[in-house]
């Protein structure tokens, strides 16, 4: 007999570790409420209105995009989690997060190298 984990475990994205990992200091948009439930959200690929994640690029010409939650649930996400560095609850909270980050970066002496400096923390 099979246990309801080892049943239901990959449908839910749980084989993987979930669909999204996140940055050891997550940033938070201003008004992000009920963190927790968000990110376990997040983890599960359970969908969320108005909730934006900073993720690492897939492409290699950049470094951060800006992505709706609902994207996470992809198939794809859940045999490739991305990593979520920020969560905001609009487009224009995550642009002021980038914009945070970039600015951290400057004052580290990392200008323009945002995923340098987010590693370096």
């Amino acid at each position: 007999m099979h246990s309801w984990g080892y049943l239901f475990g990959d449908y839910f994205g749980m084989k993987k570790g979930g669909f999204c990992q996140f940055y050891k200091d997550i940033y938070w948009g201003e008004t992000v409420k009920n963190r927790t439930i968000v990110k376990w959200k997040l983890r599960m690929g359970m969908g969320q209105f108005n909730v934006f994640c900073i993720t690492k690029a897939q492409g290699i010409h950049d470094q951060l995009d800006i992505i709706h939650c609902a994207f996470l649930k992809q198939k794809y996400y859940r045999y490739h989690p991305v990593m979520v560095y920020g969560i905001a609850k609009s487009y224009q909270e995550a642009l002021d997060i980038i914009l945070r980050i970039s600015q951290e970066a400057s004052i580290k002496g990392y200008d323009g190298r945002l995923l340098e400096y987010l590693e370096s923390r």
